[in-house]
């Protein structure tokens, strides 16, 4: 029999359907001589600190740095993954061979591999790769399976990202906040969100500190055109008001004309990144709600895998353009002149072996479907529109600058005018608003007459809060402020984070008030800045030192960098922190108080980042209204109403919902309280079937936040 382990039960029944393992199992589906088995994500983490040795059980500032001779591994505290991994080690041991199914990334060979580890697997293992889940990707992969040891390297970064973030969470948050927490606030300090944070509280200092100056400009009017005075920015208003005294009796004169035509490309396909980006900017969506979304359109078969750091396509993608954009039904109208008999574009900013890792750039598969939500309709439609505009041609624009002289004085004119708009038809741009925007008058070299000339006065602006959107591709540059695609690609090696964690890390810092958010803008709260104040290693809050190591992960996974080498300047790392922190001058930061609740988080867990541990309990809540962040959202408040509980934004931007009873059980305030917290409930008995069986179960919100209930 062969085993084969998916990520998530979901995935595991579409690979089963494939190979005919259509017998339900308790944990498992059997048939064709496979079994296929699941996770739920992570069942392994690493050990806590206690378990290692007793010493390191109570937080004391005298026993650090903590540094493990060798990590262990052990399963998550949950009934629910015991039981399945239970599942899993049984199969193993009946197995003649193991087929890993995971997502096919550094997180999800980390997380197979873990779970393999524990349930002792001695038997050949073979590794399943594919970008999507349609079936002929995934009759593709069987035939092509490849050998685990391929991903060797792979694993081993994955291994060491989160050795880093253990040692560093740990350590680091364990000495910040015995010294500064006052013995009771927990400081959480990791990896990524540290650097993260540092790039807010930076840029809100300098919007703090920013004095504005007072500037003026001349322009002036000539038949409908706006000239710009060369000169620039005037400091004294007496200057500039002298040259408008000179210039005002004075004909304007046309000394050039010049049109250049230029081409436009198509816009880049999607990356993880950049389609977080846009969700944000077009819709509002966080960055952890764009990835539920284009992670369910992946398990509905509609689009490739997500977690991409690549706006590129294979060669050998090409020739399944065609079929692809067949299958686009709804867009038929744009793809029509694409799939008209002519040859089907192929550009090297498209098409590129070199620029692919792990995946290629998101596109739809070619399979379509109208079961989709309204906020995958319209992260779906980003994504197809992206894919059918490179096909189109260049978008043909011509570049009007005219240059003008006033007296002895140099003017300026500039304009653009969309003559082809070719890949622009797929976005529905209005080319005859643009133009009638843009387009200056017609010129003639010599020509002059009476102008209009006027005194603007300004004033200089600081810098702009940060959004998500613009947080995320400063993590992706690690802080640097970068407009140019190409130069911006060639610097995402030394980003800060995965693609697939940056969401995360930004929940992190809301969930630690470090950070909070006013409509789109990211403020640092109180607690950010006094935290980020107070850490003075630059390694610990620089995204540029931080995206070198990054830089060295991937070094890893390519092969071309020691792990063993990575560990020794981690350690050294962890050493000069916890050095640095025990010889300073001791201070209190107070964690910042949740506005309207005033609840204050005291107790957190380790996170994937490295973000601490929990320290002790947390203190019981009082019984009385629901006072909780939407898990959906992230913008409204979770309330109670008169058949359920839901977010406060319901009807407008959100359709989150709790029932009152589910499957016969009623709720009770505690048991929504933790589904909201934890995205899950204990084991609970009293539910009933269709038959009136009843039956025990867990509550949990799936990764589109909709109630399921896993039964025992």
């Amino acid at each position: 029999m062969k085993m084969c382990i998916a990520e998530k039960p979901s995935v595991a029944k579409e690979i089963a359907s494939i190979l005919g393992a259509d017998a339900r199992r308790n944990g498992y589906l059997e048939g064709n001589g496979y079994c296929v088995t699941w996770t739920f994500g992570h069942l392994c983490t690493l050990q806590e600190p206690g378990e290692y040795t007793e010493k390191w059980q109570r937080w004391n500032l005298g026993v650090l740095p903590m540094i493990p001779s060798k990590f262990r591994i052990r399963l998550i505290e949950d009934e629910g993954i015991k039981k399945q991994f239970a599942v899993i080690e049984e199969l193993v041991g009946k197995a003649e061979m193991v087929i890993n199914c995971g997502d096919a990334g550094q997180e999800g060979e980390l997380i197979q591999r873990w779970v393999l580890t524990k349930a002792k697997c001695q038997i050949p293992v073979k590794r399943l790769w594919i970008s999507s889940l349609t079936e002929e990707a995934i009759r593709e992969g069987f035939d092509n399976l490849m050998e685990a040891e391929e991903f060797d390297s792979l694993y081993a970064a994955g291994s060491a990202r989160a050795i880093g973030d253990w040692l560093l969470g740990m350590n680091a948050t364990r000495a910040y906040t015995l010294k500064y927490g006052a013995g009771k606030n927990v400081l959480s300090i990791g990896r990524v969100q540290t650097p993260t944070l540092a790039l807010v509280v930076e840029r809100q200092k300098a919007i703090d500190n920013f004095k504005p100056e007072t500037y003026w400009e001349i322009r002036t009017d000539y038949r409908g055109g706006i000239f710009s005075c060369q000169r620039g920015r005037f400091s004294q208003k007496e200057e500039a008001e002298t040259l408008m005294k000179e210039i005002a009796s004075l004909e304007l004169e046309i000394v050039s004309v010049e049109r250049k035509k230029a081409m436009e490309h198509p816009p880049k396909l999607f990356d993880l990144t950049l389609l977080q980006v846009e969700c944000n900017r077009k819709y509002a969506f966080t960055a952890e709600n764009t990835l539920k979304i284009i992670q369910s359109l992946y398990e509905k078969k509609l689009t490739t895998y997500p977690r991409v750091d690549t706006n590129f396509l294979p060669n050998d993608q090409y020739a399944k353009v065609p079929k692809i954009l067949e299958g686009l039904k709804p867009y038929a109208a744009l793809t029509a002149p694409i799939l008209d008999g002519s040859k089907i574009r192929k550009s090297p900013k498209v098409f590129n072996d070199k620029k692919i890792t792990d995946h290629h750039a998101i596109i739809p598969t070619g399979v379509f479907s109208y079961d989709m939500t309204p906020d995958e309709k319209r992260v779906y439609d980003l994504v197809a529109r992206r894919f059918i505009a490179v096909f189109y041609p260049d978008c043909e624009i011509a570049n009007t600058t005219v240059m003008a002289k006033v007296g002895k004085e140099d003017f300026k004119a500039t304009g653009k005018q969309i003559v082809e708009p070719a890949w622009r038809v797929v976005f529905g741009v209005n080319t005859d608003k643009q133009n009638e925007e843009n387009v200056l008058p017609l010129y003639e070299k010599g020509e002059h007459g009476p102008h209009m000339p006027e005194l603007q006065e300004k004033q200089t602006q600081p810098p702009k809060y940060y959004t998500e959107a613009d947080l995320l591709r400063a993590m992706e540059t690690a802080g640097k402020q970068v407009e140019n695609e190409e130069l911006r690609d060639l610097m995402k090696e030394n980003g800060i984070g995965r693609p697939s964690t940056r969401a995360n890390i930004i929940e992190t810092l809301f969930k630690r008030r470090y950070i909070r958010k006013d409509k789109k803008r990211l403020l640092a709260t109180a607690t950010g800045i006094e935290l980020i104040d107070t850490i003075q290693n630059e390694l610990l809050k620089s995204a540029e030192l931080t995206g070198q190591w990054e830089k060295k992960l991937r070094m890893i996974e390519d092969g071309t960098y020691q792990v063993g080498q990575f560990m020794e300047e981690l350690k050294s790392m962890v050493n000069e922190i916890v050095h640095y922190v025990k010889h300073s001058s001791s201070k209190t930061i107070a964690i910042e108080e949740e506005k309207e609740s005033g609840k204050t988080e005291k107790n957190t867990k380790g996170e994937k980042d490295g973000g601490g541990e929990k320290k002790k309990r947390a203190p019981k809540k009082e019984a009385g209204p629901i006072r909780l962040s939407c898990p959906k959202c992230g913008q409204g408040e979770v309330m109670k109403g008169k058949t359920a509980w839901g977010c406060s934004l319901y009807r407008k931007s959100c359709d989150f919902l709790i029932p009152m009873e589910v499957y016969g059980k009623k709720l009770t305030q505690k048991q929504v309280e933790a589904l909201v917290l934890r995205g899950k409930t204990g084991k609970l008995s009293g539910f009933k079937d269709g038959a009136g069986g009843e039956f025990s179960g867990i509550i949990r919100l799936d990764d589109l936040r909709q109630i399921m209930v896993e039964k025992f």
